[in-house]
């Protein structure tokens, strides 16, 4: 997935088709502490903990901490409330991803356009606008799979995405961490008060974590895709939805001669919107002598469909790999007998297409065991962390693409039994 800004868009797009899709906005998780929740992704994932919504400037119903790394915005959001949904969300499901949300032109258009595709209203998904003197964000949500929402999200003013990407202010009510805010042109200006007012004695450590990231950086540049699991039989339900609601089309297919190991098995169809710039892959379960990763997910998620994994995207997959190891992220493990096969699988694939062979070094693969496969476009290097929870649900993957735009195809039956190695473990299988 590429990440184009706003500017390489022209307005005619936007007047003809009010889904052009420029960018995911955010990815928004409900969580059940996101002041520790930040913490934990700044600390493992190298994450900085950049703004923040709460009580100190006004939000009396949840609390808001938005993470950056390259183009990945996270907003880790928990309710202060027992009415706000992200209470009653993370008591049913656990820390998890209830919202993927888009920027695009005009957010109300857009869900417009949405609804009389046949999509329905998120509950308070509605249009709204957030305004002050600096600029407004509109905001309207849609219902997806189970938890989820895709929202659309359209800027203005100081509160454009170009800007926001510069250090701008994320939302009205959103203050820096260090206490300062944001000019129009995105440059930070020390508050002499108000909502973006410093407090004092606070955030020293989120400052000490945030100099430490940015000393060492992961290298995590945007999300590649992200992967949706739904129940048994319900696939192609969410691929047709795509392709009436949000006009997506099919980019991939794998059914399970494609997944599947001794014991389990999966289906997946990929989507994409148009330009493939956005790409949504959609899991269902399917027959085997055990349970597959997708069902396990479902057992653990109230067999609510959710998010089950983002995919980030890194340019140098040994640095990321190393950095986020070094900084305690629990990966899946492979076997050695992998690496004895994979290298003329991969390379032979390659010198058939006429593409260069693997140009990292294969030693320190093995070692940081990362999983490699090869198309007919190049090659991509990938690897899965377990679970970000105790529930075995939610997982990121760290991926590189030389070229190839598939998903690791080559990759999915060493991975499955890695996967059912874990499962075993917590008595899943």
């Amino acid at each position: 997935m590429t990440t184009l800004s706003p500017a390489t868009r022209t307005s005619s797009a936007a007047a003809t088709d009010p889904l052009q899709l420029i960018d995911v906005d955010h990815v928004r998780f409900h969580v059940g502490n996101a002041k520790q929740a930040a913490f934990f992704y700044a600390h493992c994932f190298g994450f900085q903990i950049e703004q923040v919504c709460d009580l100190t400037t006004g939000s009396r119903d949840a609390a808001h901490y938005l993470l950056t790394q390259g183009n990945i915005r996270f907003l880790l959001t928990s309710g202060l409330t027992y009415e706000h949904p992200a209470s009653t969300e993370v008591a049913l499901y656990g820390d998890g991803v209830k919202d993927v949300a888009f920027t695009v032109f005009d957010a109300e258009k857009a869900f417009e356009r949405a609804i009389k595709n046949g999509a329905t209203a998120a509950p308070g998904g509605e249009p709204r606008t957030l305004r002050d003197e600096h600029g407004t964000v509109t905001i309207a949500s849609i219902r997806t799979y189970g938890r989820c929402v895709h929202s659309f999200v359209s800027r203005t003013g100081a509160y454009e995405l170009t800007k926001v990407k510069q250090g701008a202010r994320f939302m009205p009510r959103f203050r820096h961490i260090d206490g300062s805010c944001a000019a129009p042109g995105g440059t930070a200006l020390q508050s002499g008060g108000g909502a973006c007012a410093p407090q004092l004695g606070a955030g020293s450590s989120i400052l000490a974590i945030n100099d430490y990231n940015r000393k060492n950086p992961c290298g995590l540049k945007y999300v590649d895709h992200l992967v949706g699991n739904v129940e048994m039989g319900k696939m192609n339900h969410w691929v047709a939805f795509y392709e009436n609601v949000l006009e997506f089309s099919m980019f991939k297919h794998f059914d399970d001669k494609d997944i599947s190991t001794e014991y389990s098995a999966l289906m997946s169809k990929v989507m994409a919107s148009g330009n493939n710039l956005i790409k949504m892959p959609i899991n269902e379960p399917a027959e085997g002598k055990k349970k597959s990763q997708v069902q396990e997910y479902l057992d653990w998620h109230m067999n609510t469909p959710g998010v089950q994994h983002l995919a980030l995207r890194t340019d140098d997959e040994l640095h990321s790999i190393a950095a986020l190891r070094s900084r305690g992220v629990d990966f899946l493990t492979l076997p050695d007998a992998y690496y004895d096969k994979v290298w003329d699988r991969v390379n032979s694939m390659l010198k058939q297409h006429g593409h260069e062979a693997v140009r990292e070094d294969h030693e320190a693969i093995r070692k940081l065991g990362i999983l490699v496969d090869s198309d007919d476009e190049g090659y991509l290097l990938q690897l899965f962390t377990k679970p970000l929870q105790d529930r075995p649900t939610l997982f990121f993957e760290i991926i590189c693409r030389r070229g190839s735009q598939s998903f690791g195809k080559g990759n999915f039956k060493a991975l499955f039994e890695a996967l059912e190695l874990e499962q075993e473990k917590r008595g899943n299988l």
